[in-house]
């Protein structure tokens, strides 16, 4: 298997106070706990972490304080994509430089809607540039373009610090052609956590989630479970957690899980413009649902 970075990468929040301003202390405690709560990895600056609205001195400054506060208890990958291939390859170089994540993470480049051969390329040009091992990110619900087994397949095959997908598209069919065209040891995670268990039965590796934020440990049972044929318990678990894996984007994700992470005590609830944190209404019913989550 190409990819060492675990089976549960969390998709981490960035912690802001109430002008918006990052909270970098709250960076590396919510980091601290997410590696001590089952996460093998985190991704920071990624949608979760509010990325589009992140200046490129604050992510190296939240990678920075993320790698020290794992202290080698979790791999960490960086969220390191745009539409533009250009610029991404310059941050990606840049990420190289600094030494401090083990994977980067980029997408599908986004309003552009490259074709195939545009994603081919731009992925090229990317792994070519890139010392670290680089996944890919298909989410055509926020990029407006789905990108094929095919491509994801030729690419896997052709570079080898190509390592894994992270597939967020409710497509079951896409990840049985993945399996069959892709390298025995390309990594697909699931980019939804409510699909993981799922797309497990057919092949995919893990998962990079929101809900480990909250349920970590419980999300890293249910895929050990399965894993080990303990299905009966893995799909007791995925059943027991579905509600909230639902409920957490009910509202633009992160708002709902920044939510629970200040109802839990963790980090502050802020977010940046254009999102806008849950009125009282929206907040009472999520931690009614989360309340009601027992394991």
């Amino acid at each position: 298997m190409r990819s060492n970075l675990g089976e549960v990468i969390t998709a981490m929040a960035t912690p802001m106070d109430e002008r918006g301003s990052i909270d970098y202390e709250g960076a590396e405690r919510l980091a601290s706990y997410l590696a001590d709560h089952g996460s093998d990895a985190i991704l920071v600056c990624g949608t979760t972490g509010e990325s589009p609205t992140l200046l490129k001195s604050e992510k190296f400054e939240i990678l920075s304080s993320v790698k020290r506060a794992v202290n080698g208890k979790a791999k960490v990958i960086m969220g390191a994509g745009s539409n533009s291939t250009g610029e991404t390859i310059e941050f990606v170089k840049s990420v190289c430089k600094e030494e401090l994540a083990d994977a980067i993470l980029t997408v599908v480049p986004y309003y552009n809607k490259p074709s195939q051969n545009g994603m081919y390329a731009h992925f090229s040009e990317v792994a070519k540039h890139s010392e670290l091992p680089v996944i890919m990110y298909n989410i055509p619900s926020r990029t407006g373009v789905n990108m094929l087994p095919e491509t994801a397949a030729k690419l896997a095959c052709e570079f080898n610090n190509i390592i894994a997908l992270k597939q967020s598209c409710p497509d079951m069919d896409m990840i049985s052609e993945l399996k069959i065209k892709c390298p025995k040891d390309f990594v697909i995670y699931s980019g939804d956590d409510s699909l993981t268990l799922p797309m497990m039965s057919i092949g995919v590796d893990g998962v990079i989630s929101v809900a480990s934020h909250l349920f970590g440990k419980e999300i890293k049972s249910m895929i050990r479970n399965f894993k080990t044929g303990e299905i009966v318990a893995a799909k007791n678990m995925h059943i027991t957690l579905f509600p909230i894996f639902k409920k957490l984007f009910f509202a633009p994700n992160p708002v709902p899980v920044k939510a629970l992470l200040e109802y839990k005590g963790i980090i502050k609830e802020n977010v940046r413009l254009p999102l806008l944190t849950l009125n009282d209404n929206e907040k009472e019913q999520l931690i009614k649902v989360f309340n009601s989550i027992t394991v």
